[in-house]
């Protein structure tokens, strides 16, 4: 699936990692069944050592999913970010956790001049 962004919601995830640095972040975007995306939904990373794993917050992954529903979306994406990597790649464990076939998966590297 293609996903399209507008600027506002890349530069929403893009603050959120850097908020979060050096600890990863993470969070769901939602949109419409075309690709549109329309919300991004941050979340509290809730991994043992968020400084090199990503776990969303049970609580606020559920309230994504319910703020979604309400308003006829659906789970387009997750994102997470790789804070000290300017070209990010996932990891064996982004990979084995990955727990929503359908969902595209963004990483987010800080670790360059500019977020990739």
């Amino acid at each position: 699936m293609t996903i399209s962004f507008q600027r506002f919601l890349v530069d929403q995830i893009i603050r959120y990692a850097r908020e979060c640095a050096p600890h990863e972040c993470c969070g769901l975007i939602g949109g419409m069944n075309d690709g549109r995306a329309q919300t991004v939904y941050p979340t509290r990373n809730a991994a043992a050592d968020p400084l090199i794993t990503y776990e969303a917050s049970p609580e606020d992954l559920f309230a994504a999913q319910r703020s979604m529903r309400e308003r006829g979306e659906q789970l387009l994406a997750i994102y997470h970010s790789h804070p000290r990597s300017a070209d990010p790649e996932p990891s064996a464990t982004d990979v084995r956790l990955a727990y929503y076939p359908s969902a595209v998966y963004l990483i987010v590297g800080l670790g360059g001049e500019r977020p990739k």
